[in-house]
Formats: C-alpha cells, structure tokens, sequence
C-alpha cells in the first residue's frame, strides 16, 4: 500500500474514533463510527490474501448490521425525546437497541462469532488494531449512556461474554484466536462493572489496552502464530518469551501481576452492591482464561524442543522489527498493582 494513502487511512480511523468519544449530537457519533469502521477496512486486507478478504467481508457485514440498528435507534430516541443530544431516555427501547448495536460491535456474547473469525484471517498488526483500537469507541458510547442502560441484560451479556471467552479459547492453538477470546472475556468484564461504575469500566480498558499492546508486539517480533512456533521461540529469545509469559498471566489475572488489578476493583464494586454469587461466578470463569494462559506455559518453557547446535552462523536470522517501547510496556503490564489504591481514590 501507498506510505500516503497508509497515512490517510490511519488518521480517517484514528479522527472516527476521536469524533464518536468528543461528540454530544447522535448524529456525529454515528458519522464518527462509520469513518472508524470503512477506514479498518483497507488495514484488515493489507497484504490481500483470500482469507483477509473473507475476514474483512465479515467484519464489513456485522458493523453494517450493528450501524443500521444504532441509527434506528438514534432515530427512535429522537422521536421520543425530540434532540439529538446524548439525554437519557424516558423509552426503554431506544437504550436496549443501542445496548444491542454497540455490543455486537464489540464482539460480545451472543454476538461473538465473528471476532475469532476475523481476526484468525487477518495478521497480527491489524488484529492488534482490532482488539485494542477498534474497542475505544463503541465502549464510550456506552460510557455516555451508562445512566440509561438496563443492568439485568449488559450483566447477564457480560456473564455470558465471560463464559464463551473462556470454554472458546480452551481447545485453541491459533494464538490469535485465544487473543479474540480473551478479548470476549474482557469486555464481558467491563459489560458487567458498567452500570455500577463506569469508571472501573475505563481502568479495566487501560490496562486491558495495555496488556494487549505488548503481547502483539511480542508475537510480531517473533512472527508467532501457533502454539507449535511460540514454543520453538524459547531457544532464540528466551529473556523475550518468559516476558510474553508473565503478560500472559498478567492477562489471566493472576494475582501479583497487573492485570489483576481491573478484576480486584470489579469483584470488590459488585461486592459493595451487594452482589455475591456475580462475582463469585465471574472469578471461577476467569480460571478458564488462566488455564489456557498455563497451557501456552506449559508448551513453551517446560517441553523441550531442538536447541541451536555449536556452528557460529545461526540456523534463526535476528528479527528486524524494533519495538522501542516494548520494556515500558512491559514492566506496566506486570508489575503496576501497588498503583491501584491511587486510581481507586481518583
């Protein structure tokens, strides 16, 4: 692709993005969205191959699905409430349609099947573009209409979410397909805390953000798609794949590390809401999750695959990406628990 149609491309998604989270008028919320999604649309077929085509078709279809019922519940909203402005609504229909639109644009159970999908056709740059950018602006609509949203359907979605994002990812040896899934889980968790605060919804979306950046990266770096071709990584780059370890745990939510920071202030939210059994459900569903993590683990540091012989030239070429800010990243990823009292008391 054209450097200038590539830089064209990126500022339309990155000025869609920016104008659906600045925006108060429904209208240039769903402008906003609409530029987001047609301009991923080159970046999903960057390097065109059928099955980048067949994803990009996918995705086209569900967002165009997801635009249309957003619109017509723009649309129904100003019927009833006669603006245009973000206001809550006295009619339950308009917010459950949005809630359903924005959910499907997200990927979230029961709308989930075509995250693995589309981002098992497409490479890793654009899959990271994806789960990570791509999340920014539907969760912000929500965040905008948090007051108005029905909290039995975005808990039972969200629990829902959780469940698929963990049975989905077990029997999986794509890798980015186990990164769709644990995106599923993700925002299943967000899904759930946004009712009762959704300022734990924004955490959980940073550190999520955070945590994903870098386990691409990584994979990039080592071109690794497959279980099989992340486990053979460990004799090239082994101080590489046990960082790409710990973000896996840090992932999962394993307790030292950050990533379990989001599920601490959403289980201790809901518990304050006297909700019990939701957590409780939420924090074994989340085992699954760590499963797979150990699995990928398991493969990768406690089995033994053939080691580079004693010949001075090696049989693995050095990688030429640069990741320059790979070790920030990184020690954020794992190690920024002891901040959480000082993003809780903001």
């Amino acid at each position: 692709m054209n450097p200038l149609v590539l830089t064209m491309i990126m500022f339309t998604l990155m000025a869609g993005t920016a104008i659906t989270m600045f925006s108060s008028h429904w209208l240039m919320i769903w402008v906003g969205l609409e530029m987001n999604m047609l301009s991923i649309i080159p970046i999903l077929t960057y390097k065109s191959n059928p099955r980048s085509t067949e994803a990009a078709t996918k995705y086209f279809l569900t967002q165009a699905t997801a635009s249309m019922i957003l619109m017509m519940a723009i649309l129904l909203n100003l019927m009833y409430s006669g603006n245009w402005t973000v206001l809550s609504s006295n009619n339950p229909t308009p917010p459950l349609l949005m809630t359903t639109a924005l959910t499907m644009k997200l990927g979230m159970a029961p709308f989930h099947f075509w995250v693995p999908e589309v981002t098992q056709g497409i490479n890793l740059k654009p899959a990271l573009l994806l789960l990570t950018w791509q999340k920014i602006a539907p969760l912000s609509i929500l965040y905008q209409i948090h007051n108005t949203l029905n909290t039995s359907l975005l808990t039972l979605m969200g629990l829902l979410s959780i469940m698929i994002g963990g049975w989905g990812g077990l029997n999986q040896t794509q890798l980015r397909k186990i990164l769709a899934y644990s995106s599923i889980a993700h925002m299943g968790w967000m899904a759930t805390i946004l009712t009762y605060n959704p300022d734990i919804l924004l955490l959980n979306l940073i550190i999520y953000i955070m945590l994903t950046i870098p386990m691409f990266t990584l994979l990039i770096i080592n071109s690794s798609t497959t279980t099989l071709s992340l486990a053979q990584t460990w004799n090239k780059a082994p101080l590489m794949t046990a960082s790409m370890l710990a973000i896996l745990m840090s992932l999962g939510g394993l307790p030292p590390l950050t990533g379990f920071m989001p599920k601490w202030a959403i289980i201790n939210e809901l518990t304050k809401n006297d909700s019990v059994i939701l957590p409780t459900l939420m924090a074994m569903l989340a085992l699954l999750n760590l499963y797979f993590y150990m699995r990928l683990v398991y493969s990768t540091s406690l089995t033994m695959f053939p080691t580079t012989n004693n010949m001075k030239m090696k049989w693995q070429f050095e990688p030429k990406n640069q990741a320059y800010l790979l070790s920030p990243l990184i020690i954020l990823s794992t190690m920024s628990l002891p901040l959480l009292p000082l993003f809780i008391s903001w």
